[in-house]
């Protein structure tokens, strides 16, 4: 009689679902796989074989085939070897079949039996509940991960012999079910309060955060640049379930998950050197993990220093930055990771970082604009913000006049943001910044008098469609952050002083 067991594989963030056959016949002893299998999937095997052994099974002499499928689909991985393994004892009579049914099982068997933690395992037990198995059975340390899954009823065990016994004794198997969802200890981040006298950057910041805008720091070197990037996450708000969820997958598969923790429900903050490459930001290898771009899903990546970072691995964002995903294309298939990030990026004007104060700045013309050139136009055009970062005088020092502070921005933050959820909600967007086509001009519906200040803007600055297109989006997040249905003047205003600044700094180029 054949057996059947379920589990999965992944591609991208997304699972699979695999079905784990196996029978055994007369013939001469033999343990044979297929299914197009990868190299560690083949190897299973002997982990099969060994582990089946240590945990007292004894298996006939007999020919064993085990098939996964569908037989077009090339299995990668380590979470084979515990479904392969039950399958072989089910179909050998030393488990229950009717209790293999409606169960996914995940996970990767040591040669003692015992079962250990696999990359994914959130991503394949969605799999399952998405075809309609609401049960899964994962390594203990996973089972955290797994049971954010609010419909699914997630079983957390040890060892081969474990699993046996309680599937051959389902009251047993009940009293083994994880809670559903656990909640993470959120510890102190700095607070914004601590930047003072940059009230421009921190108002910069407040609307990049109300509308998910990249933003951009030029300026020289201690104004605060880095210090206000890195405190930005606590001025946004909450992320949604359904976007912890996403992120939680992406770091599952990209085996970066605490297993203490279930879900993520921090926004990312990621800040890579700027020695890093082109492969390592987007996401790729031989076999594809996700990037830094991918890590940085729903929240923010920080790139600091910006013009060190090489050309090429700068352009490599451009795609991501307009579809909020990256492809990842191989011989054998592609796979798309999620991107849909906030870029904050911070830089100096110079390579000395002084520029224009002369008097402290040695640089030449031809170093500047070597130094700005490393930064494309179409790579500007994409930063929805600019705005510069002053020396801070001594005065401006004193906690009397540290400005806004983080809880407030955060709130002002969060009703914009509310604002923007209602009115997109049959839209299937979440943020003025992912306003294209239509629903830019929808919601940013100008008068004539504004529609005639954005055009004197477009031709004195020499703007692209695509920077006209921004200017629009975040003066649609002014207006929210202001409590305005319609965007006026003064919001137009704001938005395209944010792009006089890579006037300044690029208009010769």
């Amino acid at each position: 009689m054949v057996a059947k067991v379920y589990t999965g594989t992944t591609n991208g963030i997304e699972g699979i679902l695999v079905c784990v056959e196996a029978d055994i016949s007369d013939g001469l002893p033999s343990f044979d796989m297929v299914g197009y299998l990868g190299a560690e999937v083949k190897e299973a095997r002997e982990r099969v074989r060994t582990a089946l052994k240590n945990s007292g099974f004894r298996l006939p002499p007999s020919h064993i085939t085990v098939n996964l499928s569908p037989a077009d689909l090339r299995k990668q991985g380590n979470y084979f070897d515990l479904p392969i393994a039950l399958s072989v004892l089910a179909a050998a009579g030393f488990v229950r079949m009717d209790e293999l049914e409606n169960k996914i099982f995940i996970g990767e068997l040591g040669l003692d039996g015992k079962i250990r933690p696999v990359n994914g395992t959130l991503v394949l037990a969605e799999c399952g509940q998405k075809a309609g198995i609401k049960k899964a059975v994962v390594p203990k340390e996973n089972a955290k991960e797994a049971a954010c899954l609010q419909e699914t009823v997630v079983y957390g065990t040890k060892t081969l012999k474990e699993i046996v016994e309680l599937l051959n004794n389902p009251d047993r198997l009940e009293e083994n079910r994880q809670a559903v969802l656990y909640e993470t200890s959120d510890k102190e981040d700095d607070s914004l309060d601590e930047l003072y006298g940059q009230e421009r950057m921190k108002r910069a910041a407040m609307v990049a955060s109300a509308g998910f805008h990249n933003l951009l720091y030029i300026g020289q070197p201690g104004s605060g640049k880095s210090m206000s990037a890195k405190r930005i996450p606590t001025i946004m708000p909450e992320m949604t379930y359904k976007e912890q969820l996403e992120v939680t997958k992406i770091y599952s598969v990209a085996g970066l998950l605490d297993y203490k923790e279930g879900l993520i429900k921090k926004r990312p903050f990621r800040s890579p050197h700027h020695t890093i490459s082109a492969t390592a930001l987007a996401g790729g290898g031989r076999f594809p993990r996700p990037g830094e771009i991918s890590l940085a899903h729903h929240g923010v990546l920080f790139l600091d220093e910006l013009a060190e970072f090489k050309r090429d691995t700068l352009e490599i964002m451009r795609q991501p930055l307009e579809d909020g995903k990256v492809t990842i294309s191989r011989v054998n298939g592609s796979c798309s990771y999620p991107a849909e990030f906030m870029l904050v990026a911070a830089m100096n004007p110079c390579p000395c970082g002084y520029f224009p104060d002369r008097s402290r700045c040695r640089c030449s013309v031809g170093e500047i604009r070597r130094y700005r050139d490393r930064i494309s136009r179409p790579m500007l055009d994409r930063i929805d913000i600019c705005t510069e970062a002053f020396a801070v005088k001594f005065d401006d020092l004193s906690k009397a006049k540290k400005g806004a502070d983080s809880s407030s921005m955060r709130a002002r933050v969060t009703e914009a943001i509310n604002r923007q959820r209602m009115r997109y909600k049959d839209e299937g967007i979440l943020f003025n910044s992912q306003l294209k086509g239509s629903r830019l001009s929808k919601y940013c519906n100008l008068d004539q008098q504004k529609e005639e200040l954005l055009r004197q803007a477009f031709e004195s600055m020499g703007l692209s469609v695509r920077a006209r297109d921004r200017i629009l989006r975040v003066s649609r997040t002014i207006a929210d952050l202001e409590g305005s249905e319609q965007i006026k003047e003064a919001h137009l205003a704001e938005a395209i002083s944010y792009r006089s600044i890579d006037r300044k700094y690029w208009g010769d180029m």
